[in-house]
């Protein structure tokens, strides 16, 4: 099968990019790019939009912002984090919404991740839980705009073996 597309980026529009870009590294991710040059977007400095970008994304003509691009590790997808200037925006998506609600990493010390983000101050819907029959602990955490983060450690070795 000749396989079209592959991962490229996430992106995550944001109020503070600056704040958000902290609150990534927290979780382990590294500024990759200090811009995104497609878009003509730099994270040091507000630019405006180029016309063709804009009507691609939908957004206003003349819309002003800046944006990076993350990275945790050196695999894909990436993040781009956006902040678009005087747009009117909503809150993200909750975990009883449509569309893509939760950005999921995994973990291989929850409770550890999960107290030393909290130290941190970083919120959290809750304490790490137990999930079905015991196959996987999570707990989900909320950037500085609200968007929800899942922070998963799963337990193969307690999931059904599936035959082929």
């Amino acid at each position: 099968m000749n396989q079209r597309l592959r991962w490229g980026h996430i992106n995550i529009n944001v109020a503070d990019l600056d704040a958000s870009i902290a609150f990534y590294e927290k979780l382990g991710f590294q500024v990759m790019m200090p811009g995104i040059p497609y878009l003509d977007l730099q994270a040091a400095q507000a630019n405006t939009l180029p016309e063709s970008p804009s009507q691609a994304l939908d957004v206003p003509s003349q819309t002003t912002g800046r944006a990076c691009i993350m990275q945790l590790g050196k695999g894909l997808p990436k993040l781009d984090l956006t902040e678009f200037s005087g747009l009117a925006q909503r809150a993200p998506l909750q975990n009883t919404d449509l569309g893509l609600v939760r950005l999921c990493l995994a973990s291989e010390d929850l409770h550890g991740d999960f107290q030393r983000l909290q130290d941190e101050g970083v919120e959290f819907l809750s304490a790490p839980v137990q999930c079905h029959q015991r196959l996987a602990d999570v707990a989900v955490c909320k950037d500085p705009d609200g968007t929800l983060i899942e922070l998963l450690q799963v337990y193969l070795e307690r999931w059904p073996r599936i035959s082929r």
